[in-house]
């Protein structure tokens, strides 16, 4: 004797061995012996043999029309074995009761289950929703073959335009086309940026890296809405000294200049000139509302989205020939270099030149300043700032920059053709710390110091950088910066690049001209401000270091380089010495140690991932040099 059963939601046939008034002991068709309570058994059979059953009653089913059996079925709850006899019209064989259970079975809109064995057809309303919902369905279905099918055959389907930055960085999984997108990169065994690229959706592996930025942080695009630059005050006193700006060659929000001026018996005025958009910009107008909202320009290699409109900052930079609104600290310099006094003003201030470092390094530099300098425009100020540099960086007892440290200057020839079209990179070395960081770096930081001493002894609130501990935060409450070595320190210097930088200008600003300051004492529109600009520019960081990362290693790739030379960081992990390109080396011998430098083969590199693949091949000796050391916590003040 044979038994029918349902066991886990499948039907499943087996012989008995013991046959009890409760239970049954049992055999599959596999040699499994199983025990059955008896009130499971669906169907007793003899015949056929139990490995038989279900695919010759599965065969039954060919012929049974659901709509037919859904007609002559009644209202009534009803057992499976009793519907087979209805529809065959006799008792019926194992084989026809079976074949009626897999087909009710199979078709639950059209009857639904009420216990083992036993069903009730649906209504007639509830069965059309079914059937609707099932053609739906399958509707649904047949656009994500067919979405799938374009895919993988390297077309973009028509439904991805509209929202193909959400199903790259943001898909909604229940969406037909991110369906059809996860199933086609599965089949083709593309990653799915890698699938859309080789459509065509996405131009290069830069625009993907990009656009996964922009999507977060730019969804409304990069464009300005109509803004008129706010006009220039005509009632500003001019001041009678030349400026000059000291920036590399891709500035244009020139935020800071500098001026020397001789006092009569001896010592020098050093004017540090900080652009006056703050004059111009006025809280919770239209500009505001943009520039609170972008709190930041954004670097990175090739490219830079400005915090604010060209026209804004065209009106405001301190650009040569013109004399633009500014912020001036004057400071009265001794012969010595010791300072006799500070006073600070709002003032025109006449820009002669905006100078280049590319211009200026070769000229004016370590060697060259124990020398005898060439006889150029500028170098002879150059000189006395560089010593007033020098002796305000003694007073502070800590270092502009780490001298030990390189930094790397980027530029993206974006005419230059390309096998993807993303742009030729040229990536130099610069050994921080020089002459002129040192310069731009200490008159900076005693601007930034200055000024935030100034509003905090004045009772105003303004946003801080504090570092205690080794840990920098932002405050509205002015605290010691111990890395830098001053006792009070605001940004002020960036106000055409940085929301707080302008914030901290409204409040100078007021300041010096006797009125109430835009935010007042315990403001949370300022504490606000401040939180959202320390977000959001560690995030801009954030990007700006990983497309340094990408173009490092676009950079390593257009060398057409088979190996090079790296330094051990620690384990297994490896910076480039040619670019600052972290990576794992997994060959790497366990006995090479940190610091150690080692010569690796370039297997292959991954421009999507942003990834490098190399194999050792040797430990190098040491180079003669100090040890040349990238990344470290961010400038607290970037070169202008």
């Amino acid at each position: 004797m044979n038994v029918l059963f349902e066991e886990d939601g499948s039907f499943k046939t087996a012989t008995i061995l013991t046959d009890n008034d409760s239970s049954l002991q049992v055999e599959t068709a596999t040699g499994k012996r199983v025990k059955l309570k008896a009130s499971n058994v669906l169907l007793r059979f003899n015949s056929p043999a139990a490995g038989e059953l279900l695919a010759r009653a599965e065969a039954a089913t060919a012929d049974m029309d659901i709509e037919f059996l859904w007609e002559m079925c009644g209202d009534d709850e009803f057992a499976f074995s009793e519907f087979a006899a209805d529809y065959f019209g006799h008792a019926p064989s194992p084989v026809e009761a079976t074949a009626a259970l897999l087909k009710l079975f199979s078709e639950p809109i059209y009857f639904h289950r009420k216990g083992k064995g036993r069903f009730r057809k649906a209504p007639p309303e509830i069965l059309q929703a079914a059937k609707a919902g099932a053609e739906k369905k399958r509707l649904q279905q047949e656009q994500v073959e067919r979405m799938k099918a374009e895919l993988i055959a390297g077309t973009l389907p028509t439904e991805f335009v509209p929202m193909l930055q959400a199903l790259l960085y943001k898909p909604d999984r229940n969406r037909l086309e991110s369906k059809a997108l996860e199933a086609a990169s599965e089949e083709s065994g593309l990653s799915i940026p890698r699938l859309l690229l080789k459509t065509g959706a996405v131009g290069t592996s830069h625009d993907l890296h990009l656009g996964r930025f922009l999507f977060e942080y730019f969804a409304e695009g990069t464009d300005f809405p109509p803004l008129a630059a706010p006009p220039l005050p005509d009632d500003l006193p001019l001041a009678g000294v030349a400026a000059f700006s000291i920036d590399d060659a891709t500035t244009t929000e020139i935020d800071d200049a500098f001026s020397l001026t001789p006092r009569e018996g001896g010592g020098w005025t050093v004017g540090i000139h900080i652009a006056a958009p703050g004059l111009g910009i006025r809280p919770g107008c239209p500009i505001d509302a943009v520039a609170r909202k972008r709190l930041s320009t954004v670097y990175m290699p090739g490219k830079k989205i400005t915090m604010l409109p060209d026209e804004v900052v065209s009106a405001y930079t301190l650009g040569a020939g013109q004399a633009r609104p500014a912020l001036s600290l004057y400071v009265e310099v001794n012969a010595d270099f010791s300072i006799a006094g500070m006073s600070s003003r709002i003032e025109r201030v006449p820009v002669t030149a905006n100078l280049r470092h590319h211009d200026l390094e070769p000229v004016f530099n370590e060697d060259s300043l124990h020398g005898a300098l060439p006889d150029l425009p500028y170098l002879p100020e150059l000189k006395v700032l560089w010593e007033f540099a020098t002796v305000l960086e003694a007073g502070r007892g800590k270092p502009s920059a780490n001298q030990n440290q390189l930094d790397f200057n980027y530029t993206v020839d974006w005419t230059q053709d390309t096998p993807d079209g993303a742009g030729w990179v040229n990536i130099e070395q610069r050994r921080r710390g020089s002459p002129l960081d040192k310069l731009v770096a200490e008159l900076m930081i005693l601007a930034n110091s200055t000024w935030g001493k100034l509003l905090h002894e004045a009772g105003i609130p303004a946003i801080y950088r504090i570092q205690a501990g080794g840990r920098v935060r932002m405050s509205t409450a002015s605290g010691p910066h111990d890395g830098l070595g001053v006792d009070s320190y605001a940004w002020s210097s960036s106000p055409l690049r940085r929301y707080v930088d302008l914030a901290n200008q409204w409040q100078l600003i007021a300041h010096l001209q006797g009125e109430p300051a835009p935010f007042a004492p315990g403001s949370a529109e300022l504490g606000a401000a401040m939180n959202d600009f320390d977000a959001t520019y560690s995030a801009y960081n954030e990007f700006q270091r990983g497309m340094e990362r990408y173009w490092n290693l676009r950079w390593l790739r257009q060398s057409g380089l088979t190996e090079t030379s790296a330094r051990v960081l620690r384990e297994n992990l490896l910076r480039c010495e040619a670019v600052p390109f972290v990576f794992k080396l997994h060959s790497l011998p366990a006995g090479v140690n940190a610091h150690e430098r080692v010569q690796f083969a370039i297997e292959s590199s991954d421009l999507i991932e942003i990834e490098l693949r190399g194999k050792y091949l040797a430990t190098l000796p040491p180079l003669n040099t100090a040890a040349d050391e990238t990344g470290g916590e961010e400038e607290e003040t970037p070169l202008a």
